[in-house]
């Protein structure tokens, strides 16, 4: 079944510090953005990339591929005010039957095992979220007071959360809501099941200034990490 890979990529990476987007702060001369995308390449090259950024930051991006000589094919749509709408531009570029991988730009080290188990279970039962499982222990409070809760029954999810192409448009046809967190989030307000695959506890979201060194030190592991070409 043809595969769709929508990376999204609007985040102004605050959290992180300085000016620059966090998908563009490089890893050893490469921004975060290439390595995500060459993870998926190499999983489906013959795949559709649909790559979401704010449209201010198209000019940035593609002096970024000049300089690097990065030439993976992958098509650039206009980003939305959140990232609901961003999904939701992307998925107007892609046309047929499929599936669709809709994943975070700053989560570069996740393993094509983890994509393989979001595939496989997509194509069976309409969809896949990976998570993992809470290896802390978890406290709920209420602002006043707090109690333990059983971690076993809790997860954290991940992306890319994959869809069979129909179901994802369908879902986001409906009107924003706030409680959107995820896909799935979406796909389940309208009214679909989840189902849950394991996925690979390096795929962080890169998020704050020392996540870029767990990931730095992963993509050397897994020999993704590798020089820009000149």
């Amino acid at each position: 079944m043809k595969k769709f890979f929508l990376i999204v990529a609007g985040g102004s990476g605050t959290r992180v510090g300085g000016e620059i987007p966090k998908q563009f702060v490089k890893i050893e001369g490469k921004p975060v953005l290439m390595y995500t995308l060459e993870i998926f390449n190499s999983f489906d090259r013959e795949a559709e990339i649909i790559l979401v950024l704010p449209e201010s930051h198209f000019q940035t991006w593609k002096d970024l591929c000049l300089s690097t000589g990065f030439s993976i094919a992958h098509k650039l749509v206009a980003g939305g005010d959140t990232r609901f709408f961003s999904v939701q531009n992307g998925l107007k570029n892609i046309s047929g039957e499929g599936i669709v991988f809709i994943h975070d730009g700053v989560r570069p080290c996740v393993s094509l095992e983890t994509l393989n188990n979001c595939y496989f279970a997509a194509v069976e039962k309409g969809n896949a979220i990976p998570v993992v499982a809470v290896s802390e222990s978890l406290r709920e409070s209420d602002g006043s007071s707090s109690k333990t809760v059983d971690r076993s029954h809790y997860f954290l999810v991940q992306t890319p959360q994959a869809f069979q192409t129909e179901l994802a448009k369908k879902a986001y046809c409906q009107n924003y809501s706030p409680l959107f967190t995820d896909d799935a989030s979406v796909l389940e307000a309208a009214g679909g099941k989840i189902n849950l695959v394991g996925g690979n506890r390096e795929n962080i979201k890169i998020t704050y200034p020392e996540d870029f060194v767990y990931a730095g030190i992963f993509l050397k592991k897994t020999n993704h990490l590798t020089a820009p070409a000149e």
